[in-house]
């Protein structure tokens, strides 16, 4: 099964932390959120990783193309070709990487349907945002969206106010709000599971497709969008005091989310 994350977006309420560093590339300790975000998936198995670069995407090439080395100990002979040593084995080193330009405007639903090529062959793929850690049972959710034979399931969360708010009933969601005003409820939280053929029915190709405005609704109405209930810890980076909350938690080896 592949994991498509969402990496393109500018994030421009977390500025202030870096003005350099795409979103997806902020590190929580010495690694990225999508690198701990790719290790959630990893404990679970979930190798094979698709994801939608947008808004300074060479910077998400460069950290993977030169992965190895910029986390093991090298030596070198400046002076000969190929005498590059490392010194390091790494638990990724079965990961499969595939990084797609998505265009630096396009919509979160645009994003999704220009990786679509990537994704032929599969039954399932999940799908989740660049910059939201959970301790959620991945194994639980594939399960919970199998049994349902619904084309979609989404991972519900208890909001911070400021979300796509959602109702579920038995399992099944009732209703979507796009930010709402605040109330008592869900959110998606990202961590998404689609089935690979059916869901493409609810998507177009043109850029300015909202994966959360316009697919999740369409499929809400056909009734084909079910809910995974996550009441353990989740948390997204989209202020500069959520991404200090998530750097105090590492620091203080407390990282809910560190399931590996």
């Amino acid at each position: 099964m592949k994991v498509v994350i969402l990496c393109g977006g500018r994030g421009t309420r977390i500025q202030d932390v870096s003005e350099i560093l795409p979103k997806p590339m902020l590190p929580i300790g010495k690694r990225p959120i999508l690198w701990h975000i790719m290790k959630i998936y990893a404990q679970y198995g979930i190798k094979d990783f698709v994801l939608c670069l947008g808004y300074k995407g060479w910077l998400i090439k460069e950290f993977f193309l030169n992965y190895r080395a910029k986390i093991a100990d090298v030596s070198l002979t400046l002076g000969e070709h190929n005498s590059l040593q490392f010194y390091d084995s790494t638990d990724e080193a079965d990961w499969r990487v595939t990084l797609v330009e998505t265009g630096e405007a396009a919509q979160t639903g645009a994003r999704v349907w220009n990786v679509k090529k990537y994704l032929d062959g599969e039954e399932h793929f999940c799908l989740t945002y660049g910059d939201g850690v959970a301790d959620i049972n991945l194994p639980s959710l594939l399960d919970t969206h199998k049994k349902s034979g619904l084309a979609g399931t989404i991972t519900a969360v208890h909001p911070l106010g400021r979300f796509g708010e959602i109702e579920i009933n038995d399992n099944k969601i009732s209703e979507f709000a796009e930010k709402p005003n605040v109330r008592e409820g869900y959110i998606n939280g990202g961590f998404m599971v689609f089935d690979a053929i059916r869901v493409w029915d609810y998507f177009r190709p043109e850029e300015d497709l909202i994966l959360e405005g316009e697919v999740l609704p369409k499929m809400l109405k056909d009734g084909q969008l079910g809910a995974f209930k996550h009441d353990g810890y989740w948390q997204c980076v989209d202020t500069p005091r959520e991404y200090n909350i998530l750097n105090e938690l590492w620091k203080e080896n407390k990282a809910p989310w560190k399931v590996w």
